[in-house]
């Protein structure tokens, strides 16, 4: 181990002189900076890729506040779903809540089946990521209104 350490070689420059050697030479030249996000077009994979990571996200943070909810709040939750009845929504506006609310669920879960998918090898030349991109948007919307219309 003592001869390692006797052997090894001191960096020519710190991260801080790298860092400013870099930034003198990309200044100097004149090139612009690197491209944003705002100025590629978004394919369907790249949409539904950020899609299915905010649907996770979003129904982990739904879930979690539901159930501190049940912890906190005074009343139980036939309390709760007593009062929304006693309001007399009208059958659109409930069905469109259900729909908003199963919408993200469903979503999350075929494309979660077409990652799994993915994760055996199939399904991954850009014409079969497309078509099972329009197969897991069809079947969120169909599975969705029917759930919704329960």
């Amino acid at each position: 181990m003592a001869a390692l350490l006797l052997s090894a070689v001191p960096m020519g420059t710190t991260a801080k002189e790298e860092m400013e050697r870099f930034w003198n030479k990309n200044l100097g030249s004149q090139r612009p900076l690197s491209p944003h996000l705002t100025i590629y077009r978004w394919p369907l994979p790249m949409i539904m890729s950020a899609s299915h990571r905010g649907t996770g996200m979003a129904m982990s943070g739904v879930v979690s506040l539901f159930g501190l909810s049940a912890l906190f709040l005074p009343w139980n939750f036939e309390t709760y779903l007593e009062f929304v009845k006693s309001l007399y929504l009208g059958p659109a506006l409930i069905y469109t809540a259900k729909f908003v609310l199963t919408l993200p669920l469903t979503y999350h879960m075929f494309n979660g089946i077409r990652h799994l998918s993915w994760d055996l090898g199939k399904g991954m030349k850009i014409h079969q990521l497309y078509q099972s991109g329009v197969a897991v948007l069809v079947l969120t919307v169909l599975c969705s209104a029917g759930l919704a219309a329960m």
